[in-house]
């Protein structure tokens, strides 16, 4: 294994999400063919490419959010992505091989390469890492705010992403400090809604669960002219109903017993392996927000 490591970002430009870094260090001898920026490799063909450098590379990733982007600047975050994923490689590099310009953190020795990853192997390996996870995360987060499309785009400034930016206000997972984003913050006004402030709870809690490490399958799944199923969320082969309520309001016996028949209904194959659970979280959207789960079981 080669003590050289290779380090690129992506998600820099992007509206919304966070921005993500890969350190890579490629074994000596490796038979992968077409290791190049991954801006020049279709998704196919980078898809293919990602997995076989998982198969035999040291890599690690860094992740930095939306939210730290705006407290510390994009610059600043991607450095920070950069240094996690290098400090979580299983081996010590000699020298990290940085796509752009080196890392002003003095204690890891590194060198900026201008073009980097479209010039050295090891910098577009980590592009393509770097590249096919955000993407993988942006698609993620897509059913969270299904109008965005950022299944698409992935947070990039799109005509359709600036256009609905400007019709639907902005995400919880916007850059609030980026110009087109701090134009369409949403008002206080928008919690008056009724409508708009569950539209905005049901995004919150689906973004809780997202983070704690869950697949949002579904928001807002109509079953009846009763009953709709807020959040639908998948881990570890289970299946998560989420019914999401103001603070302080629970469900009454009769609701419980209505909402447990339609999951039965609507879920009986996974209840019949025990699979499917159901979640009230109680949102508080006027404290940043307080959001409380309770489980109940099917």
């Amino acid at each position: 294994m080669s003590k050289v490591c290779g380090v690129d970002e992506a998600g820099r430009g992007p509206l919304a999400g966070p921005v993500v870094a890969a350190a890579v260090i490629l074994p000596t001898n490796h038979n992968i063919e077409d290791i190049k920026d991954s801006k020049k490799i279709s998704p196919k063909k980078r898809n293919n490419i990602y997995n076989d450098i998982i198969d035999i590379a040291d890599v690690s990733i860094g992740v930095v959010s939306h939210r730290t982007i705006d407290k510390i600047n994009v610059l600043n975050a991607t450095y920070l992505a950069m240094e996690k994923a290098i400090a979580g490689l299983d081996n010590i590099p000699q020298i990290s091989l940085i796509d752009g310009y080196a890392l002003p953190n003095k204690d890891i020795k590194s060198e900026g390469i201008i073009g980097g990853d479209d010039q050295v192997e090891c910098i577009s390996a980590a592009s393509i890492i770097a590249k096919v996870t955000r993407d993988n995360i942006m698609k993620k987060i897509d059913p969270i705010f299904p109008i965005f499309k950022f299944r698409d785009h992935k947070g990039y400034g799109t005509k359709y992403h600036m256009n609905t930016l400007e019709v639907e206000k902005a995400t919880p997972i916007h850059r609030k400090s980026f110009t087109p984003v701090k134009k369409n913050l949403p008002s206080s006004a928008i919690l008056k809604d009724e409508k708009k402030a569950k539209k905005i709870s049901l995004e919150l809690v689906a973004l809780h669960y997202f983070n704690n490490g869950f697949n949002i399958i579904e928001i807002n799944k109509k079953y009846n002219d009763k009953i709709t199923f807020d959040i639908i969320a998948e881990k570890n082969n289970g299946i998560i109903i989420i019914n999401v309520r103001e603070i302080n309001n629970y469900p009454s016996a009769i609701e419980l017993k209505q909402i447990k028949s339609a999951i039965n209904e609507q879920m009986i194959e996974h209840i019949n392996d025990s699979e499917v659970s159901l979640h009230i979280a109680n949102i508080d959207l006027s404290k940043n927000p307080i959001i409380e789960i309770n489980n109940y079981i099917i």
